[in-house]
């Protein structure tokens, strides 16, 4: 099974070579304008040459990341667990566009593993059953919820739970020991987020139970009534689990914890470099990609507003290269 993937590891390998580092982003940084900085971009190969936007040139690298993929992966079921988030956030456009009349152009995101369309005949017709077993029931309750109580807010967090249930699922099922700790690690960090946002908003103890999503690094019942207590308590708890580091961060500044979570993310992935045999390295790649087309839009929205440098290289992402 292991020499399904040496051609495409070796593939990837390859490609590794034109990720950006350090120089890359130096030569980005000493750009003096938004407009110097796509120039430099399509210098570097990034684009097709002609796109007028940074969000042109960021679709276009985040394509042919995925065009690759599919040449070298049979069966992109095993990056499912990378698109979750997408769907999700899709079925939540698709419930609320429905309930609330307003039309649905434009506010669906590209590259999910469902249809969107698909989303908005489901819950057009309040028949549910053509949608993946997993979004189902989901999607019948926030639908049912949004459509009796008009509370939006209650309809994302179900939605929201469903995902990093999905999430977490898929990770489990994987036979990637790097895709299963990265599942693991995308529930713990939004555990982490809802129980902090929770706590500075004043969330109930019933609203915590109903947000959090059970993962193997935190007793989701101990950080809910954590939260509750406040802020000491909430820190308190996190500093006795492999996520102390995250509350570091977040009495630094939120930028400061998502800044941590994507630099753990490729601390995490780094591992997979030496890793030949297994669809690992072509999921680390992916996750490498997506990190660095976030570290260019953080450089390209900075430049574009007049940010000083210092802030903008503050909240660059740890390079995969």
């Amino acid at each position: 099974m292991a020499e399904r993937y040496t051609y495409a590891v070796a593939r990837i390998r390859a490609k590794e070579l034109s990720l950006l580092d350090k120089q890359a982003f130096d030569r980005l940084m000493a750009c003096g304008t938004y407009g110097e900085c796509l120039g430099v971009l399509h210098d570097l190969g990034w684009g097709d040459g002609d796109e007028d936007s940074g969000e042109e040139i960021l679709a276009a690298e985040r394509s042919k990341t995925w065009e690759l993929l599919r040449e070298l992966v049979p069966d992109m079921g095993v990056f499912d667990v990378f698109l979750y988030p997408i769907d999700y956030n899709n079925l939540k456009a698709a419930v609320k566009s429905t309930v609330t009349g307003a039309q649905p152009e434009g506010i669906f995101l590209p590259g999910g593993t469902v249809a969107p369309e698909l989303m908005v005949e489901a819950v057009e017709k309040n028949d549910f059953s053509p949608l993946p077993e997993r979004m189902r029931d989901p999607a019948q309750e926030a639908y049912q919820t949004l459509l009796h109580t008009r509370d939006g807010q209650l309809c994302d967090v179900i939605l929201d739970a469903a995902a990093l249930s999905a999430i977490r699922e898929a990770g489990t099922a994987s036979d990637s020991k790097m895709i299963r700790e990265y599942a693991e690690m995308t529930v713990a960090i939004a555990d982490i987020k809802i129980a902090v946002r929770s706590c500075k908003t004043g969330k109930t103890a019933a609203f915590l139970k109903r947000a959090l999503v059970p993962c193997s690094a935190l007793d989701v019942d101990s950080l809910a009534s954590a939260a509750v207590r406040g802020e000491g308590e909430l820190f308190a708890y996190l500093a006795n689990t492999p996520y102390a580091a995250a509350a570091d961060r977040w009495k630094e500044s939120a930028s400061a914890f998502e800044k941590w979570c994507d630099d753990t993310v490729i601390e995490l992935i780094k591992a997979e470099k030496s890793n030949p045999f297994t669809i690992g390295p072509l999921a680390a790649y992916l996750l490498a990609r997506e990190n660095e087309m976030k570290s260019v839009r953080i450089l390209l929205s900075g430049k574009r507003n007049r940010i000083s440098d210092g802030v903008i290289r503050e909240r660059l992402r740890e390079t995969y290269v």
